[in-house]
């Protein structure tokens, strides 16, 4: 058996099955090893409720004190059962439709419980948690269990017992690193570290694989990065660029004054355009910094020179408004640019009539999403793109356009707050712009991080809000009930709210299982403010920009990383009025607390970032990732800067000993 090989070639694969693992992107052996556990279910040893502690997940040995009691209201079945531990402390269980347990489990049992606690000190609670007796969970105990992400049809077991099956069968496993790279940064094999990333013995086995994959992804990125960056270089810049007096002209018109960070960035992106090379610049500025008005200068600079320019935009809504805003501001200072739009969510004729408009150059400015450079369009003089870091432009998307034509500028837009250090290798490729300073005119937003008992205070808050003329957000961590998690769900939620606030409040609803349509129409009433509070899963997180909301209140807040959240606070405060951002944490937990006690003290992402890094550490390998858009299989450019910064150096030996992996 091969890497290359089809996975109807393993063992107890077959059609129906391998269709299943096509949704998962696997259709290959190698695909499947590099399906990742997403976690793993560690059987840890159990503790007594003292020593649980105020930890908010616990795994408790105890005796059935009494006989589980089954209550009945309406269609709800609950279980209730009394649980002591070694030192006589009561742990109260409860379990919602499994009334099978009351004949299952009897008192006098010594059993093991694993959940979500609860309750105060004298008095601990744990609603559905697992349930085991005591002999069979410490015949598990010590094992790594891997648990992979799932499609309809496919179990968790299917996916464990085909990956177990190929490390059976493959006779070998040949290194995917270059041998020199190997021996110099002493890294295991390939074949051990494949196979203890699927089952690892323990927790240090699980973490010298992971570390080897992490440093093999890195490298395998930075080498690209490096040899792109060769390859563009050597671009000679095949636009009749030139600086033009009416830019300047409508800087000093602005109705707002450009901050030194948004001026410096403007220049050095001048610089290039009419440089001699290539332009490939990133500009890296935290939420709310001003990078659009930026952007838009660089494609008034191509218009000028009678070029085209091209913004993409990670969603059709944030393309409409770009769209919107571009052609306000042409309008008012009477710039002759045409500017067009072009989505997926056009008829045919539509697209067709934009498509028209861009071939023939009846159209200078186009924005839209990725489709722009997807679909069959055709450029008369496309000398700049522009795209958002939610969707990189890699090196297919280069070569599609420079099959269009000449290879154009390509500038970046990025939010994500990684430090300078990181971000000049991750971002190898491009010249950086940091914007670090905010308009004069955005007050800083206040944020407030409360237990749950603050949550009436809020909607009396959120209600002042909207009856003062301005809209809400509400985050919530899921979309709908769940009866094996805990948390806010966004349809329960906005029934609630539809119960707490008056009927001339409207209340919508948003996540990721509606259709892509339903997404958008749902956005475009917010942004028209026919929808005054919008509950919502982290979907807003990009693609909307609503200066009239002025308040996001956060569920579960202590369920995100602290650069989400940082993200998630940055949909308010982006028009003329204070805004505010309400994290509500229902764990009650100490070390929740101190976490988002962080965005108390800061609205700046980097600093965010790296306090969040000292939180959870290099080790934490099962905590909240951080949002942006280098989604690495495994590696975190945070928790592993360690690894990345070994992995360039890495690069950088290689590429001087002029040998280059196959």
């Amino acid at each position: 058996m091969k890497y290359e090989d089809s996975i109807e070639k393993i063992k107890g694969i077959g059609g129906k099955t391998a269709a299943l693992f096509h949704k998962l992107n696997v259709y290959t052996v190698s695909d499947l090893l590099h399906y990742y556990p997403r976690t793993y279910d560690l059987y840890e040893e159990p503790e007594t409720l003292a020593e649980a502690g105020e930890k908010e997940q616990g795994t408790i040995a105890a005796v059935i004190a009494e006989p589980f009691r089954l209550v009945r209201a309406g269609r709800m079945e609950i279980v209730t059962g009394k649980l002591a531990d070694a030192n006589g402390e009561i742990l109260v269980a409860k379990w919602f439709h499994m009334p099978y347990l009351c004949s299952t489990f009897k008192k006098g049992m010594h059993v093991v419980v694993r959940g979500k606690l609860g309750g105060g000190v004298k008095s601990r609670t744990m609603e559905q948690p697992e349930l085991f007796l005591e002999q069979n969970y410490r015949a598990q105990a010590g094992y790594m269990h891997p648990i992979y992400g799932l499609t309809a049809g496919l179990g968790n077991k299917t996916i464990s017992k085909a990956i177990s099956n190929v490390l059976e069968e493959m006779s070998a496993f040949p290194e995917t690193l270059p041998a020199e790279v190997v021996e110099r940064y002493h890294l295991a094999s390939y074949e051990t570290v494949i196979r203890k990333i699927h089952f690892p013995e323990s927790m240090d086995a699980f973490g010298q694989a992971r570390s080897r994959l992490v440093f093999e992804e890195f490298y395998r990125f930075i080498l690209g990065v490096r040899q792109m960056k060769e390859k563009i270089s050597r671009l000679k810049n095949h636009f009749a660029l030139v600086e033009h007096l009416e830019i300047q002209q409508l800087i000093e018109r602005l109705p707002f004054q450009l901050t030194s960070a948004q001026l410096r960035a403007w220049r050095e992106i001048e610089q290039d355009m009419t440089g001699d090379g290539v332009m490939n610049r990133m500009v890296q500025g935290d939420v709310g910094s001003g990078k659009t008005i930026v952007a838009i200068l660089a494609m008034y600079l191509a218009g000028l020179c009678q070029y085209q320019s091209v913004m993409m935009a990670p969603t059709a809504v944030l393309a409409r408004q770009h769209y919107e805003t571009i052609t306000e501001l042409f309008a008012a200072y009477e710039i002759p640019l045409r500017v067009v739009l072009l989505t997926g969510t056009l008829s045919v004729k539509e697209k067709r009539e934009v498509q028209r408009q861009i071939a023939a150059h009846e159209a200078d400015v186009i924005i839209g999403t990725h489709a722009l450079i997807q679909e069959k369009v055709t450029y008369a003089d496309l000398a700049l793109v522009i795209t958002d870091e939610q969707h990189r432009f890699g090196v297919n998307q280069r070569d599609t356009l420079s099959q269009k034509g000449l290879m154009p500028h390509v500038l970046v837009m990025s939010a994500t707050p990684i430090p300078r250090s990181l971000a000049i290798i991750l971002y190898g490729d491009l010249d950086i712009s940091i914007i670090d300073e905010k308009p004069a005119k955005r007050l800083p937003i206040k944020n407030c991080a409360v237990e749950t008992s603050y949550r009436p205070k809020a909607y009396r808050f959120i209600r002042q809000q909207v009856e003062e003329g301005h809209q809400a957000y509400v985050i919530c961590p899921m979309v709908e009930e769940s009866e094996m998690m805990e948390g806010e769900n966004v349809e329960d939620y906005s029934e609630k709210l539809r119960q707490v606030f008056p009927s001339s409040i409207q209340v919508g609803i948003l996540h990721g299982k509606m259709k892509t349509a339903e997404k958008e129409a749902i956005m475009d009433a917010f942004g028209r403010g026919q929808i005054h509070v919008l509950v919502s899963t982290t979907v807003v997180e990009v693609g909307i920009d609503v200066p009239n909301a002025t308040v996001i209140l956060i569920e579960d807040a202590q369920r995100f990383g602290l650069a989400q959240l940082h993200q998630l606070r940055g949909r308010v405060g982006r028009g003329k009025w204070q805004s505010y951002c309400i994290l509500m944490n229902t764990s009650g937990s100490k070390a929740s607390k101190k976490r988002l006690d962080i965005l108390n003290q800061s609205n700046d992402g980097f600093f965010i970032a790296s306090e969040d890094l000292k939180l959870r550490g290099p080790g934490e390998f099962f905590g909240v990732r951080q949002s942006g858009e280098l989604e690495f299989l495994l590696a975190d450019v945070y928790a592993d800067a360690a690894i990345l910064k070994q992995a360039s150096d890495a690069v950088e030996w290689q590429l001087s000993r002029k040998t280059f992996p196959e």
